[in-house]
């Protein structure tokens, strides 16, 4: 017997649970670390049930057994299938559980489940599209280093890079290159553990330096519109007919929004609700499926 829905929204910054009764009252919501499934499965999983449990917690409820339970996940790194696989082959007891990308549950909280589109750029960023006709599509969200372009992430990196050319010499120190060493290193040996110890969510803290040093730094100036210019991409590519509405979502994408162009600002909309909301969607999907089954 399933008492209740498990909704979560899981990313390389953090993890965010919603617990709902099967019968529609939201009991409580919970928080945790990462569990973007390139960070590990086991850390996934780990940070998803702490989430939930903090959810009860918050609700003053006794914890349920997870059997009690059925979770949908949006996560990233879920496109990759054998990630998506061993996430699902850790099952640690749930009901029914399902695994999406949080930009697929993101993007049903964002449009109540009609067709629109949705660019998010938090940590990572990633473009995607419902269509009238139930099809889908997904631009860009390759990862860190390779792509993820307009993301925290992306801005780090890029911040890094010109500390380190400025650094050497090869290009003149600016005030992002002296924010860099201030929080990387300012000697060759600590730049070099830095960058070797650090990863995504690493990286996208300096987005921050980025933005605060806009108005003194060319160089700052030129890396927010490379990003704003990035997200316009990304909305074109996903919807070339621009005919969808478009939830710009994510803590970059959200102050990047005002720079875009206003062709591209005018198709703008605000979320009806958040990736979690999706994801419980996507759970009361499965009791239903499951009834269905049974009949």
């Amino acid at each position: 017997m399933v008492d209740y829905l498990i909704g979560i929204d899981g990313g390389g910054s953090g993890t965010r649970a919603l617990v709902q009764r099967v019968h529609g009252e939201t009991v409580g919501t919970g928080t945790a670390g990462p569990s973007a499934l390139g960070q590990g499965v086991p850390q996934a999983w780990e940070n998803v049930q702490a989430a939930a449990r903090r959810a009860f917690e918050a609700a003053g409820l006794p914890i349920p057994t997870w059997k009690r339970c059925a979770l949908a996940a949006g996560l990233s790194g879920v496109s990759h299938g054998p990630w998506r696989e061993a996430f699902l082959a850790s099952d640690p007891g749930f009901a029914r559980l399902e695994a999406e990308t949080d930009s697929f549950t993101m993007l049903l909280g964002a449009h109540g489940g009609q067709p629109g589109a949705i660019v998010i750029a938090g940590t990572g960023s990633i473009a995607e599209a419902l269509r009238a006709d139930g099809s889908r599509a997904t631009v860009g969200g390759w990862g860190f280093r390779v792509d993820d372009e307009g993301s925290g992430g992306w801005l780090g990196l890029q911040a890094v890079r010109h500390g380190l050319a400025a650094f050497d010499g090869r290009v003149n120190p600016s005030p992002l290159a002296r924010r860099v060493w201030m929080h990387c290193g300012d000697e060759r040996e600590s730049l070099q553990d830095w960058c070797q110890q650090s990863g995504q969510f690493e990286f996208a803290q300096l987005a921050r330096a980025v933005f605060e040093c806009e108005g003194s730094d060319p160089v700052a100036a030129r890396l927010l519109q490379d990003a704003t210019t990035a997200l316009e991409d990304l909305v074109l590519a996903v919807d070339p007919r621009g005919r969808l509405p478009v939830v710009l979502a994510g803590s970059i994408g959200e102050r990047l929004a005002p720079r875009m162009r206003p062709a591209l600002r005018s198709r703008l909309v605000p979320a009806k609700a958040g990736a979690a909301e999706g994801a419980l969607a996507l759970a009361r999907r499965l009791l239903e499926e499951q009834a269905e089954e049974t009949l």
